[in-house]
């Protein structure tokens, strides 16, 4: 049984590109909730998705460094800008546009709803929920734990747009409490600034993980209730590990907080001679099982793991459809090209139960024939797209 629609329905209806990274200028239009771009490797295809990806909370699907995203040979800036409209019945609104972008001399970021100009990102969300899956990620399961941290924490983003701002300033707690720590071993250590900084990494360490632990219960609790074992993308079986998770799981987060405080206190000694803090939801992990074979996600075949990956993208895609009431925007690189016609076909009629608006990428065109309904299908040659 299908999980029910959101009852939002965003759609892309125009993208428009200036400067930004092989284009010069592209001006596209979306007529349709699949859109497929093809054409060779290098064309620019992925660029088209990163741009997309960036109307988003974050740094986009490669988490470039925004001065990067920038034309060679530009002006050393670049904007990306969308109108969305929605398909929901009963929506008659006008296009809400956003835009982003960088504008030389300053380096720094901007965004902007209706031409005003927003805070972050962050504010995107109220209009567009954006998820995604890239050749990047095949590794997810048997590479080092900061990966799959940073593919939760994305995951939680997309349901809590607050979530990116947490993770950054634990960040900086943490790097503040390793000065004073550094600064102790050489001076003699400063206590009242060592518990000012272990008061503040135990608050912000116990949000994050918090939003980690009750997204994971979530995502766990709808996989289990449509789990299939006959599916060709396999379910997970989802477990998040780390002293600070298992406090957050075990009672109150006031009392996570008091107790995760004195893990730091305790840890001072080994933290100071260690360089670094020792104990934390930095050092957390997501761990994945193939629930239909009951096998580490790591120990699975390479096509059971990208089957795998891709169950659990499209059930995080259900996910915040559920919880946000807003049908995802999928954006999926090279996806198509890994599976045989009869599991591209289950991925096509798994993306159209999803209800949102999908981006798909790949050299050859071929790979899509089975996909049914209105389809706006682009060529991607260096430096344009061109409607097929």
């Amino acid at each position: 049984m299908s999980p029910p629609r959101a009852h939002l329905l965003p759609r892309i209806a125009q993208l428009k590109l200036t400067d930004f990274r092989s284009y010069p200028s592209l001006d596209l239009a979306f007529e349709n909730p699949m859109v497929v771009l093809t054409g060779d490797n290098g064309a620019g295809k992925t660029n088209i998705l990163e741009a997309i990806s960036l109307l988003a909370p974050g740094r986009g699907l490669r988490r470039a460094e925004m001065a990067e995203c920038a034309r060679s040979g530009g002006h050393g800036g670049w904007a990306v800008a969308a109108a969305i409209t929605h398909a929901d019945s009963g929506s008659s609104d006008d296009p809400v546009r956003l835009g982003t972008g960088v504008e030389p001399p300053e380096s720094g970021r901007k965004c902007r709803i209706e031409r005003a100009p927003v805070a972050s990102a962050r504010a995107f969300a109220e209009h567009l929920r954006i998820v995604w899956l890239t050749p990047s990620m095949d590794g997810l399961f048997s590479g080092p734990a900061a990966e799959r941290r940073r593919f939760l924490d994305r995951l939680v983003l997309t349901i809590d747009a607050d979530h990116a701002s947490r993770v950054a300033a634990l960040d900086r707690a943490l790097r503040n409490r390793n000065r004073i720590l550094e600064d102790g071993r050489q001076t003699g250590l400063d206590r009242a600034w060592a518990e000012a900084a272990e008061h503040e990494v135990a608050t912000l360490g116990v949000a994050v993980a918090a939003a980690r632990h009750e997204t994971v219960a979530r995502l766990a609790n709808l996989i289990a209730a449509e789990r299939d074992d006959a599916s060709p993308f396999p379910w997970s079986a989802l477990a998040l590990t780390g002293e600070i998770e298992s406090l957050v799981a075990q009672g109150p987060a006031l009392e996570a907080e008091d107790r995760y405080r004195d893990l730091l206190r305790a840890n001072r000694s080994r933290d100071m001679a260690a360089g670094r803090t020792t104990v934390g939801p930095h050092l957390s992990d997501l761990l994945v099982r193939h629930g239909p074979k009951d096998i580490a996600a790591e120990r699975a075949s390479t096509g059971e793991q990208k089957a795998l990956l891709v169950g659990l993208v499209l059930a995080q895609a259900h996910l915040v459809a559920a919880m946000s009431g807003m049908a995802p925007t999928l954006l999926l690189d090279e996806v198509a090209a890994h599976f045989d016609p009869s599991r591209r076909d289950a991925l096509f009629g798994r993306l159209m139960e999803i209800g949102g608006q999908v981006f798909m990428t790949g050299a050859d065109p071929g790979a899509f024939a089975g996909l049914q309904g209105p389809v706006s299908t682009f060529v991607v040659t260096p430096g344009q797209a061109v409607a097929a």
